[in-house]
């Protein structure tokens, strides 16, 4: 499937409800990924534990987005095993360069520490990977990115499999017609990425998600 799958048609898997992995790294083949049960983030549902919210308050370090991509992507794909192979990481980056692509990056002395990465179409949110390089880097950049995607009126955010660092911060599992429901709705209205200016600050990230109603 690697030799024929465009960014076009990336999309149009993403739209259908489906998604692209590899075995491997060294493996250049791709196929598609339809499990039953779907991960998602619930916009209102992330967790900020007391000392995440600490971090926030202590500052320190510096929230971008699509600000370096490709380092982002390497981040992720910088583990012993990992789905993201050469052909996927090439079809990022054009989804990237298109628009359709976006990463969150979190900088401590200009020195990335942690990121996430997805793929936006309508109002959903495909979350692909996250990385960490120091204590709550990943928890920083998924939280900076839902702090994102609720100010910009995205409605549905994907995780596609649910891992327990990901239900400790809120996630949960939904049945996959009751996800390509949700999907469905998303696609039909249009998520504002850039609600937010690319440089954001710890504690306007943190009021806002904490606010309540």
């Amino acid at each position: 499937m690697s030799d024929v799958l465009t960014p076009k048609l990336l999309l149009r898997g993403y739209a259908s409800g489906i998604f692209p992995m590899a075995e491997a790294r060294e493996d250049n083949n791709l196929f598609w990924v339809d499990p039953h049960m779907r991960g998602v983030m619930p916009m209102d549902g992330f967790h900020i534990s007391r000392s995440l919210a600490r971090r926030f308050r202590r500052g320190g370090f510096d929230i971008t987005a699509d600000q370096s991509f490709a380092e982002v992507l390497d981040g992720c794909a910088d583990r012993a095993e990992t789905w993201i192979n050469r052909p996927l990481y090439r079809l990022y980056l054009a989804l990237f360069e298109a628009g359709q692509a976006h990463s969150v990056e979190i900088r401590r002395d200009g020195r990335l520490i942690g990121g996430v990465f997805g793929v936006s179409l309508g109002a959903a949110f495909f979350g692909e990977s996250m990385f960490s390089r120091a204590t709550d880097g990943s928890k920083l950049a998924l939280c900076c990115l839902i702090d994102r995607l609720r100010q910009g009126g995205f409605m549905l955010f994907d995780t596609q499999f649910i891992t327990p660092h990901l239900a400790s911060l809120g996630a949960v599992e939904i049945p996959r017609d009751i996800y390509r429901e949700n999907l469905a709705r998303a696609l039909e209205h249009t998520g504002d990425f850039w609600a937010l200016p690319a440089a954001v600050q710890p504690l306007e990230v943190l009021q806002r998600m904490t606010q309540t109603s």
